[in-house]
């Protein structure tokens, strides 16, 4: 309870005094001797820290870049509008932005399945409940019977 009031009102009191006396209570020591470190190991760990943030940053914007590069080309294949803030990922990335292996083969099996849809054998497999003889047999009949009414035409 001690400390809540001196927390509230010491805060407004040194406001009022200007912050004329300055008054280190035992509680306050530097960070290194709080955590049980000299200032040179302190140091140390402190840049450590700031190396693998470092390394935690890269690592997120290549991931950030690896699905920008995925979204743009489901953009381009399905001719969406492109998004300036993919681009600016990838960009920022540098160019060694690289898919996922799994992504690859992906995509590569895509564009085998869009290529073989898009050949003339690929649009006649994907007609369903088609009887070929029938219609063999049906272009049969009319050729004959344009034949026949050729052959009865009075101008010919």
């Amino acid at each position: 309870m001690a400390f809540m009031v001196k927390h509230v009102v010491g805060g407004q009191l040194k406001n009022l005094t200007g912050g004329l006396t300055e008054e280190k209570s035992e509680g306050e020591k530097s960070e290194a001797a709080a955590q049980g470190m000299t200032q040179e190991e302190f140091e140390q760990y402190q840049q450590q820290l700031e190396e693998e943030k470092q390394e935690r940053e890269a690592h997120f914007a290549q991931k950030k870049a690896e699905r920008a590069t995925v979204r743009t080309h489901f953009r381009e294949k399905y001719r969406l509008p492109k998004n300036e803030l993919d681009e600016t990922q990838i960009q920022q990335a540098g160019d060694d932005v690289v898919l996922p292996t799994e992504l690859a083969k992906m995509i590569a099996e895509d564009n085998q399945e869009e290529a073989h849809k898009q050949s003339v054998l690929g649009q006649l497999s994907n007609i369903q409940n088609v009887d070929i003889d029938q219609l063999k047999d049906k272009a049969q009949a009319t050729l004959e019977d344009l034949k026949k009414q050729t052959e009865n035409c009075s101008l010919m």
